[in-house]
């Protein structure tokens, strides 16, 4: 039985904030972590939240994440932003690079946000969400360490390399929110079972010779499952490209872990493409989208994708979420 502790999102961000600058993080580089951390948490994807934040606050002791670093914009076309994260933390990074991305998509109609030198992002269908509440589709890469073996093979050479779609809604809210790996789960659900000593699902991940492991240990030794077989390699192979290759950062096969001390910063990639529906639809998005979702919605049991996060953050905001107590015993241990 794993012992939880009721924490609000203002309390889980807080906490985030003030383990993450005792370690040596700027406020400046901590404040959109801690907020995305808390959104995480509150969108019930617990292996993306306060239980990366001992991995944070080490990666910035031993040098892979520079916590004092300064991200450096430029606009090498009118069309194109560039953010050198300058190996600090994405979320900094993605934070200086949509205050112009938003605005210049706005007025183009479409813009895209390159980032290399970085490190993990997180969720990273909380970036797209950013997107679709400032009315833009939002469309986003990252790249990550190679996990996945390709069709055939048994040594990695792809990361579980999500890619995330957000289309806007009249409220503010996106109507549908796809964010997805090209795993069949991401690394660091395999991870988390690691840490907790439980056996993963057969499917989640494969031993050295690609065969399947309930042993997560085993899985992080071997390969991560690709999600749908040799299309899941495709999908990831597509998200190298963009988030890796079209901006210049670290191929997930050079690329240093995200888990571990070991290979100082991964130097990875994330990838935006921001549209303005109004431009492209002349008009007619909302009204489409309304039609697509009524589709689904209007099925008994049917939910569209962002439906389960959108539910369990409006719990969230109203009780607050339960976060394991030796997860919140090894941020404490940072901050004595």
């Amino acid at each position: 039985m794993i012992e939880t502790k009721t924490l609000s999102l203002s309390e889980i961000e807080d906490l985030s904030m003030k383990a993450l600058m005792a370690a040596g993080t700027s406020k400046a580089n901590a404040r959109p972590l801690a907020v995305a951390t808390a959104a995480t948490e509150a969108d019930g994807v617990a292996s993306h939240g306060l239980a990366y934040i001992p991995i944070y606050c080490e990666h910035v002791g031993c040098g892979k994440v520079d916590g004092q670093a300064v991200p450096v914009l430029t606009q090498p076309s009118p069309s194109v932003i560039k953010v050198d994260a300058a190996t600090g933390f994405a979320h900094a990074a993605i934070d200086v690079g949509f205050q112009k991305l938003i605005p210049l998509a706005r007025a183009q109609g479409v813009a895209v946000l390159a980032i290399n030198n970085s490190y993990n992002c997180g969720v990273l269908g909380y970036h797209t969400h950013q997107l679709a509440k400032a009315g833009l589709l939002g469309i986003g890469f990252t790249n990550a360490p190679a996990s996945i073996a390709p069709s055939g093979g048994s040594k990695p050479v792809v990361g579980t390399n999500p890619f995330s779609i957000a289309a806007p809604g009249p409220d503010g809210t996106p109507m549908i929110l796809i964010d997805q790996s090209a795993s069949t789960i991401a690394k660091s659900e395999v991870m988390k079972h690691a840490r907790e000593e439980r056996p993963i699902p057969v499917g989640w991940a494969l031993d050295a010779e690609g065969n399947p492991t309930t042993d997560p240990n085993v899985g992080l030794k071997g390969s991560m499952a690709p999600s749908g077989g040799y299309k899941g390699v495709g999908v990831a192979l597509m998200v190298e490209m963009m988030a890796a290759a079209m901006t210049g950062a670290t191929l997930g096969i050079n690329a240093s872990p995200f888990s571990g001390t070991v290979g100082g910063p991964p130097k990875t990639g994330q990838f935006f493409i921001a549209i303005d529906p109004v431009a492209t639809s002349g008009g007619g998005f909302g009204e489409r989208m309304a039609d697509l979702v009524a589709a689904i919605h209007d099925q008994p049991d049917a939910h569209l994708p962002g439906d389960g996060r959108g539910a369990k953050r409006g719990q969230a905001t109203q009780n607050g979420v339960a976060v394991n107590t030796a997860t919140l015993a090894r941020i404490n241990a940072i901050l004595e």
